[in-house]
């Protein structure tokens, strides 16, 4: 791979853009000050980032900036965006891969719209029916990789093993000194357990990883998700999305009710001061801010999602898991792994 990553970014996606957008893109410059690789190519109101960028200090050595006058806002359906969108900064930072001009592109707008426009621009990898959505999530053991997260209502055993694969490349390419260990959620640890689609998806998961760049550990509960034993939990998107959902209410009544509890009288509050450093620690470990940015994978070129609503913190983290993803070599590790499933057909 070459040495030079050049990373797209959406300016105006999101909320509060393209201000968070910067200061998130500034916060990341400050971290890698000394690489002199990584170049950027902003797309959006050529008046706007440019304000920002004076706002936030940013060194625009390796920086271009891409006029665009239109946005893709939230309430956009992927029909009318696919027609009127063609001059937004969306479709523009997601067609720079398809010229070339970059690695990956980063958006924090409309996810539908993001998807369906990836799709069409980039279109699928040869022999991946369908795109999955991805993300890191935090467990005992470390981050883990878990897909899809709502992209797809409805898959066949085969899309399970292609989001196995595609899953265990993500995997290898942020952290390519450890090995994937794959696990399909299910209902339950036993093989009588589960769908015919799960049930079918587990044989042939079992035959792979002989040839394979992962291990698989068979099935795995919900309430098992975050042990860490697993790195890359597989399901469809039906079941990813509400697992997503249930984690994030979780961890938020969990912070929620420790701090109501903290707070609740004055002898709450002197053991606070006794434990500020500890739950400073816990309250870091579960912030989602550190875990910001959905992969889209199958597609023929990566791209990341950061959610609309962050602020610049939590999307400085999505430019880095971008910069990891593309550093790791994500697409010759996807390419990699689909062979062997060439091998097995």
């Amino acid at each position: 791979m070459d040495d030079k990553i050049t990373i797209a970014i959406d300016a105006m996606g999101g909320e509060n853009s393209p201000e968070k957008n910067i200061e998130g893109l500034s916060i990341f410059l400050k971290k890698y000050k000394n690489s002199k690789n990584i170049f950027f190519n902003l797309y959006g109101k050529e008046e706007k980032i440019k304000i920002n960028l004076k706002k936030f200090r940013v060194n625009d050595q390796n920086i271009k900036i891409f006029n665009c006058d239109n946005v893709v806002s939230d309430e956009e359906t992927p029909l009318t965006a696919v027609k009127n969108s063609k001059n937004s900064s969306m479709w523009k930072s997601i067609n720079s891969q398809v010229e070339n001009n970059a690695d990956i592109t980063l958006s924090a707008g409309n996810t539908g719209v993001l998807l369906v426009i990836s799709r069409m621009l980039l279109k699928t990898i040869d022999k991946v029916s369908k795109p999955a959505l991805a993300a890191m999530w935090p467990s005992k053991k470390g981050s883990i990789v878990v897909l899809d997260l709502g992209a797809n209502i409805e898959c066949d055993e085969n899309n399970l093993v292609d989001f196995s694969e595609l899953g265990s490349a993500l995997y290898k390419s942020i952290f390519p000194n450890e090995k994937p260990k794959v696990s399909l959620l299910n209902i339950g640890s036993e093989e009588i357990k589960g769908t015919e689609t799960i049930k079918k998806a587990y044989v042939k998961l079992k035959e792979i990883s002989k040839i394979g760049d992962f291990d698989f550990g068979g099935y795995i509960e919900g309430n098992r998700i975050l042990d860490g034993n697993a790195n890359v939990i597989v399901s469809d998107g039906f079941t990813g999305n509400i697992a997503l959902k249930t984690a994030e209410g979780t961890a938020k009544f969990i912070t929620d009710s420790l701090k109501e509890s903290l707070m609740e009288n004055f002898f709450s509050k002197i053991s606070l001061l006794f434990s500020f450093f500890d739950l400073k620690k816990f309250k870091s470990k579960l912030d989602p801010r550190k875990y910001n940015g959905a992969i889209f994978l199958g597609l023929k070129g990566p791209v990341v999602k950061s959610h609309g609503g962050t602020d610049a913190f939590g999307f400085y983290h999505s430019i880095d898991l971008c910069y990891k993803i593309v550093r790791g070599n994500l697409m010759n590790r996807i390419k990699e792994n689909l062979s062997h499933l060439n091998d097995k057909s």
